[in-house]
């Protein structure tokens, strides 16, 4: 059966005997339109199947309504929690996302960039990739003056905005609570050092283990890809570790689950043997026994924040450059994971 033409306004026009120019304004909601000529227009473009072309009309306004999103995983909790606080604020403006994931690679995340650019995003939002090392895949954006927001993730740029956490300070909460807890051997599970994330909270650690007058010890510095793997894979090093470490700060729960769980099955009882501390405050921190002490920040408050200040851009309420850098709250959640017998 062949397709059906295409409904036009022209068909709108001829059936209630008005011109061209009229359905058009009438379907954009023009004032000079009476109200009672524009119910007679939508209610015969929704009976005959008439659907309005935005990409057309996007087209010529050199505007397409839609944010570009781009992440480096979209099967974590925290990240779909920032999607979630996005599209909250998008949505009530009257935007449209595409969502894109680097699946954790550079070279993914700058073939994400083009095809966000060639979508004729207004503006863009990205959490950078594991290994990104340079922003020159978003120059095109920076030369059209297409505004980009970068969160959590960030690398400073002049033409844009970082919304972070203070993750020096939040990971030497950490570490400083484990000190406390009576830990002196301590192993950080981090990621590779090419983010701000990662690169902060090592420093984080190391400055509480020098305000104690730890020695820090490289060997006790794991890099992974944080996945709940790698935590069980770092659990098997620990295991040979010569004495065995007494606490592990990890830079995200999932990772220190599998950590976690690995080391209980091998006769390590937590924390009286070894203390834990994580970072997201993910759900899986309230399921693993013993629950999970853990560094809180809201993945759907960084989203909003994300959202609102590129529309307030696009609406001319506020610059995006690099001196704009916008930090959000963190906190330390005590669980049983760190309280040591006794604690």
């Amino acid at each position: 059966m062949a397709n059906e033409r295409e409904v036009t306004i022209y068909d709108i026009a001829k059936k209630l005997n008005i011109s061209a120019t009229t359905v058009s304004r009438g379907l954009q909601d023009h004032p000079s339109i009476s109200k009672k000529t524009k119910k007679k227009i939508f209610d015969l473009a929704d009976e005959i199947g008439y659907r309005i072309n935005h990409f057309a009309r996007n087209l010529r306004n050199q505007k397409t309504n839609t944010i570009g999103i781009i992440v480096p995983r979209l099967n974590s909790y925290f990240m779909s929690s920032v999607i979630a606080g996005i599209e909250n604020v998008a949505n009530d403006h009257g935007y449209g996302l595409l969502i894109s994931q680097s699946s954790e690679s550079f070279g993914k995340e700058i073939s994400s960039a083009k095809t966000m650019f060639d979508s004729r995003v207004d503006g863009l939002l990205t959490s950078l990739a594991f290994d990104t090392a340079d922003l020159k895949h978003f120059e095109h954006f920076f030369k059209k003056n297409i505004p980009v927001i970068f969160f959590d993730r960030v690398m400073e740029h002049e033409n844009s905005t970082s919304i972070l956490i203070d993750n020096r300070q939040a990971a030497y909460n950490a570490t400083n609570h484990l000190i406390e807890q009576g830990c002196k051997k301590i192993v950080h599970i981090t990621a590779p050092i090419l983010q701000n994330v990662y690169k902060d909270r090592l420093k984080g650690y190391k400055e509480a283990l020098s305000q104690h007058k730890i020695k820090f010890r490289e060997e006790y510095v794991i890099v992974t890809d944080l996945s709940q793997e790698a935590g069980a894979e770092a659990a098997q090093a620990i295991l040979k570790m010569k004495p065995v470490p007494d606490g592990i700060f990890v830079s995200n729960d999932s990772c220190a689950v599998g950590c976690m769980l690995a080391l209980k099955q091998n006769g390590i009882s937590i924390p009286e043997d070894i203390a834990f501390v994580g970072f997201n405050n993910d759900p899986i921190s309230k399921v693993i026994e013993p629950n999970l002490t853990t560094i809180n920040y809201s993945g759907y408050e960084m989203g909003q924040t994300a959202a609102r200040h590129l529309i307030n851009h696009f609406n001319g309420t506020s610059p995006i450059n690099c001196t704009n850098t916008i930090v959000l709250r963190s906190e330390l959640i005590i669980r049983s994971s760190s309280l040591k017998k006794g604690k």
